[in-house]
């Protein structure tokens, strides 16, 4: 199965996708990762994304998929892929549905987490940082043993600016507004399945394989 995870910063996809791809053999396929991959592989890809990164400037999608292209004709990706977090716009989801077809294949399930702006931001917020070895905790699921003091050296624990709670609204504002039109694309074509991303994690993963299972149970995307 070809399935693209989808929800705001601090929906928990990323750990979900890596996850059930370790599960089921099939590779998790987040843009980050496949950026710093290729930039640190020295590909020409990467050469001319790692450019662009330097300057401060986005990749553009051109680029992302031309990496994501290179990533899918590995052999693991033959059996399946998650893609995390991708795509985030119209214009890469209709590219992305225009490489999958070149390759005679499609997307069969697109699963949005939905969390509230409520614990989006208590996730997002509560996130502590080692000022000396950059040791990360977090005030309510990975606390300290001490308040404000790392576990690992002493150093003290305090919060980036961009985890504070104004920075963390316009995140999510910026996302809202980008990913919209989106789901409203993939509601269009029966592909779009929302799941409850909050509670804990093995009751979340037990969702996401009855929805999983439910369109392989259909037989997949239509081709």
């Amino acid at each position: 199965m070809r399935i693209a995870f989808l929800g705001p910063p601090g929906a928990g996809k990323g750990t979900q996708a890596r996850e059930l791809a370790r599960e089921w053999g099939v590779p998790q396929i987040a843009t980050g990762d496949i950026l710093r991959s290729a930039a640190a592989a020295g590909t020409p890809l990467g050469r001319e994304a790692a450019r662009i990164m330097a300057t401060g400037a986005l990749v553009p999608d051109d680029v992302i998929m031309g990496l994501i292209g290179d990533r899918l004709r590995q052999p693991d990706a033959a059996r399946g892929s998650i893609f995390d977090g991708f795509p985030r716009t119209i214009g890469q989801a209709e590219a992305l549905e225009k490489l999958l077809k070149e390759r005679g294949e499609a997307l069969d399930v697109v699963l949005f987490f939905a969390v509230s702006e409520a614990e989006l931001l208590r996730r997002l917020t509560g996130r502590r940082v080692c000022r000396t070895c950059g040791e990360t905790f977090h005030v309510a699921s990975q606390p300290p043993q001490r308040a404000g003091v790392c576990d690992t050296c002493g150093g003290e624990l305090h919060q980036r600016e961009d985890d504070s709670e104004a920075t963390v609204r316009r995140r999510l504002e910026v996302y809202s507004r980008q990913t919209e039109p989106l789901l409203a694309l993939y509601e269009s074509r029966g592909l779009l399945r929302r799941v409850h991303g909050e509670g804990a994690i093995d009751g979340i993963r037990a969702e996401l394989k009855r929805a999983t299972e439910a369109v392989a149970g259909r037989g997949g995307a239509a081709r």
